[in-house]
């Protein structure tokens, strides 16, 4: 009798496991049919770019166009259709580009009129629509500038801006090096990098940012730069975390370190188990505030509302940057009953791919995020939250509605070299709080907005009045309105606006360049 009721336990376990994984990576991705590309009048600066780069620009129904605006990970950007692609070979390409749009932007300024021109693309990975892509204007697709070539004593890896994670590791595992790199291995290298990053490594070497050793960049005068410690040191200096607002970055010198497997996966539990896996993560997260084990990456704690099934579950990812099963660090999450697991010893490949499966292209998406003192009210608080915008969005077709706690330590901010992070003073551990959305119809986009913002909003207030808020947003997981500059500090948002004008005095990247998050250059004209 006992034996017949493990096996049922197991396949109703498995049950649940295969309905879920086929709910979340079943669902078809939305794709533009042929005769939604519209053939649009080319204007004078697409012409002027075709003229200049006649290999280089595509326009619609041009295969490569269509290939483009397909390959966005979020429908919000697929949606969207630019007048025509621009895919530069080399940094020369980029910057033969940029002076074209920087004459036609003087043009219209002359005549009173700001244009948005253009947009930038990396990996093209952002939810937030128009992040990487321009309604009637320009995209410069650096997808091509993808090379990963390590130094010949392995010291360091040069990085092509168009290049994504898997490129990267893919490289990389052969030769037992790894660099501080993204945890999704269909992120693409640029648009993380330049947001700041935060790596499995980070608690050994610090922010992704942190660990880029200089940069190739296209200024807004169209010539090609170096910036790094001795070589425009400002710059250089203003790229770790200030995103797309000085140039277009097309190559990035990574410093790179002896790395074998690591140990990752996935523990997956009911949802009753939440209070137990809140309490182990604050315990994690306070005992290893002094002395941390820097080889414990996250976790990230995961709860999940899927609205096809009317079930909640909960995906905790661990990743030990050893190949070392269980380390003691994370004896809390072990204790905890689960339904299954996928923690094993694996390449960093393996490590990223799986984070990747959880979040498949082609659904509509969204990001939002906030900051808090690991305090234990506060983590209940927000899970109620969560708890709450589950009831709230249930009717909402293909909803998939996710909270993420992470733990960022001071440590972490203090490895390798400066940024404008605005972390360096922090002594306490602080949470970093991400909710995701998925979800299939434009009609529900108003309903998840307001939600969203409400949720982030009543955090913010319990977090205030209990004393447990924290200004830093992470740039990469905010959502179009919230203001990560912001989050920074006076003194590091001001040196960001000061490198603008120095590099980008008429504006170029601030007002013809749409995506991204701007500097409020208007704030201190």
């Amino acid at each position: 009798m006992v034996i017949l009721w493990v096996n049922a336990l197991l396949a109703g376990t498995i049950i649940i496991a295969l309905s879920i994984i086929i709910h979340l990576f079943g669902v078809l991705p939305t794709r533009l049919k042929h005769t939604d590309f519209a053939t649009a009048e080319r204007s004078a600066v697409s012409l002027a770019l075709t003229e200049g780069l006649p290999e280089s620009v595509f326009f619609s129904p041009h295969p490569v166009f269509i290939e483009s605006i397909q390959s966005y990970w979020a429908v919000q950007e697929r949606q969207i259709i630019p007048q025509c692609i621009v895919r530069p070979r080399n940094a020369e390409e980029v910057a033969t580009a940029v002076g074209i749009l920087k004459h036609e932007y003087e043009g219209c300024t002359r005549k009173g009129h700001v244009p948005s021109l253009f947009a930038v693309r990396s990996g093209g990975h952002s939810p937030i629509s128009g992040a990487a892509n321009s309604d009637g204007g320009i995209v410069i697709d650096l997808r091509l500038l993808n090379e990963v070539v390590p130094f010949e004593d392995d010291s360091c890896v040069v990085i092509g801006t168009g290049a994504r994670w898997l490129d990267v590791s893919t490289i990389l595992d052969q030769r037992c090096l790894a660099v501080a790199g993204g945890r999704n291995s269909a992120v693409g290298v640029g648009g993380l990098t330049l947001g700041g990053g935060i790596s499995f490594f980070s608690p050994c070497v610090g922010f992704v940012c942190n660990n880029i050793l200089s940069y190739e960049i296209v200024l807004a005068n169209g010539t090609i730069a170096t910036a790094s410690e001795v070589t425009n040191p400002g710059l250089w200096r203003a790229l770790k975390g200030g995103s797309n607002n000085f140039g277009i970055v097309t190559r990035f010198v990574a410093r790179s370190f002896p790395s074998t497997d690591v140990w990752s996966g996935f523990l997956y539990m009911t949802a009753s188990k939440a209070r137990q896996v809140i309490q182990a993560f604050h315990n994690y997260t306070q005992a290893n505030a002094g002395i941390h084990d820097e080889y414990a990456a996250g976790p990230l704690v995961c709860f999940t509302y899927v609205q096809k099934l009317g079930v909640q579950v909960i995906a905790t990812n661990l990743v030990y940057t050893k190949p070392e099963s269980w380390p003691a660090c994370y004896a809390g999450f072990a204790r905890i009953g689960r339904l299954w697991s996928t923690v094993k010893v694996r390449s960093l490949t393996s490590a990223t791919n799986e984070l990747a499966m959880s979040s498949p292209a082609g659904l509509r998406q969204k990001f939002i995020t906030t900051t808090v003192k690991n305090d234990h009210d506060t983590l209940m608080e927000i899970h109620a939250e969560f708890e709450k915008g589950a009831k709230v969005m249930r009717r909402v077709r293909h909803l998939i509605w996710t909270l993420v706690l992470q733990p960022l330590f001071p440590v972490m901010a203090k490895k390798s070299q400066p940024n404008v992070l605005g972390l360096d003073t922090r002594t306490e551990p602080f949470v970093i709080v991400l909710f995701t959305v998925v979800w299939k119809d434009i009609a529900d986009d108003e309903l998840l907005d307001r939600t969203t913002r409400g949720i982030i909003r009543d955090i913010d207030h319990y977090a205030s009045s209990k004393g447990t808020a924290d200004p830093y947003r992470y740039l990469n997981d905010c959502d179009s309105w919230q203001r990560p500059f912001d989050g920074y500090g006076a003194d590091n948002k001001r040196f960001l606006q000061e490198i603008s004008r120095q590099y980008d005095p008429d504006g170029l990247f601030q007002r013809a360049c749409i995506g991204g998050f701007k500097l409020d250059m208007d704030d201190h004209a």
